[in-house]
């Protein structure tokens, strides 16, 4: 067994000097509630006690399986002195969360596990919901109390160099694995912190699995490659969680691998398979306001950096007019991404979001520059029944006036729902030949006509 010291390292993750007694709810609304209730008491007080017991410098150096065994041993000595008679499936569960707490974030590692599980949403520390494949339901996982929230929390965005606390109350940050991270705490936060955790698959999401999940039709794969391997600057649309992050790791994986790619994020999630990929994330300001690096000063930075294209995770502000700037000036094929409802929204909001450069630029100027850097806009949308859909294939043609131009290339009709409540719906070409398909045969690539057929239903039977 370990020697019996304390470390200082055991102050940093240490719960809170309460009593190990918490008070038992006055009128248990259940059997099952009571249990439960117990069962979390006590975890804190076997995990209180543990920390007197055990060196915490010594866990980075064990594998898990090596300290479950030596904890198991501990807890078990520590319910034998207590009087706690536990089954071997309580005992089991209890050193779990023991180790979880100690090693993991608490009651959240069975959740982050999880597969089906997509979006963790924590609001306060006893109501915690989960999105499965598309619909948030609620689910029995709960912290002891407000500050063993706020440990957790603290945990996460320390661990990416950020903070969080009165005078910085939200912040975005992610997770080893890619996942993103949104916390924000009190003062702002009326009813207890608030925790947003938007998981990504270990695995990349490909094209080939969103056919599988009917999300694109296969025969629109072959025109989404080809844009990609001809050099076409693409904008992705959609609203918040509608897949707009994991269709633009899809995309990228047809850019060739001996291109060189600048990534640039607010909190890095994307995982391209390219081998020649140089990645940029953003930094907050310090606690004396300064330090700060923002998406533009990236972007400006990454054209001093030889990309053959620069990828923008998200377009949110002014770095819209320098990303345009790249795409007008030899950085063909880059990507990036906007929360907008439709295409037309989406170039509606670039041209605000140019505006908030704080370049004084006529509305005619900046409607050329995005008619003339952006070749296609693809919405996707997250549909009522939770189900992701590419929805609209769009082409920017030019300027009419002082209008930019587009024509829909492909649509998704929705035609209904069934008993089920599935949308239902077809995937169909608008007749429209594009104008991108001349460069697309410049680039050795020729569509099938029978693509572009009008009133084909091209979804996948």
């Amino acid at each position: 067994m370990w020697n019996v010291k304390r470390a200082a390292q055991i102050k940093a993750v240490d719960e809170p000097s309460a009593p190990v007694q918490a008070e038992a709810p006055a009128v248990p609304e259940s059997r099952d509630e009571a249990r439960t209730e117990s069962m979390l008491d006590l975890k804190v007080h076997i995990h209180r006690q543990l920390l007197e017991r055990i060196n915490l410098a010594v866990l980075d150096t064990l594998p898990r399986d090596k300290i479950a065994t030596e904890v198991g041993q501990v807890i078990t000595d520590l319910l034998s002195l207590g009087g706690t008679a536990l089954n071997r499936v309580e005992r089991q569960t209890l050193i779990d969360d023991v180790l979880d707490e100690l090693l993991g974030l608490g009651p959240l590692e069975p959740l982050l596990k999880d597969q089906t599980i997509t979006d963790i949403l924590v609001n306060g520390h006893d109501t915690v919901f989960v999105e499965r494949r598309g619909l948030l339901e609620r689910v029995g996982t709960r912290f002891q109390d407000e500050r063993h929230l706020l440990r957790i929390i603290q945990k996460i965005v320390s661990a990416v160099g950020r903070r969080i606390d009165e005078s910085s109350p939200f912040v975005d940050a992610r997770l080893a694995d890619g996942s993103r991270v949104n916390a924000i705490v009190a003062p702002l936060a009326i009813d207890g912190s608030l925790l947003s955790i938007r998981k990504f698959s270990k695995i990349p999401i490909s094209l080939q699995t969103m056919v599988q999940y009917s999300s694109i039709p296969s025969k629109v794969v072959v025109v989404l490659q080809a844009l990609v391997a001809a050099r076409l600057n693409v904008i992705i649309s959609g609203g918040t969680g509608s897949g707009k992050t994991t269709l633009l790791n899809a995309l990228s994986s047809f850019i060739d691998p001996h291109e060189r790619i600048v990534t640039i994020e607010d909190s890095a999630e994307l995982q391209l398979q390219q081998e020649h990929v140089a990645r940029l994330e953003t930094r907050p300001a310090n606690i004396e306001g300064r330090g700060e690096v923002t998406q533009r000063d990236l972007v400006k930075n990454a054209l001093r950096m030889r990309p053959d294209r620069i990828i923008l995770g998200e377009c949110r502000a002014g770095e819209a007019f320098d990303m345009l700037q790249a795409m007008n000036t030899g950085h063909d094929g880059s990507m990036t991404t906007v929360h907008a409802n439709t295409p037309r929204d989406a170039l509606s909001r670039i041209e605000q979001m140019i505006g908030m450069s704080g370049i004084d630029i006529p509305a005619r100027s900046t409607r050329a520059q995005i008619a003339s850097a952006i070749n296609v806009v693809i919405q996707i949308a997250r549909l009522a029944d939770g189900k992701r859909k590419l929805v609209s294939l769009s082409e920017l043609t030019g300027m009419e006036g002082e209008v930019v131009t587009m024509q829909e290339i492909y649509r998704y009709h929705m035609t209904g729902r069934d008993e089920a409540g599935n949308v239902l719906g077809r995937f169909e070409a608008t007749g429209i030949r594009p104008k991108f398909a001349a460069q697309l045969a410049s680039h050795g690539v020729n569509l099938d006509p029978a693509l572009f057929s009008p009133g084909v239903d091209l979804s996948d039977t």
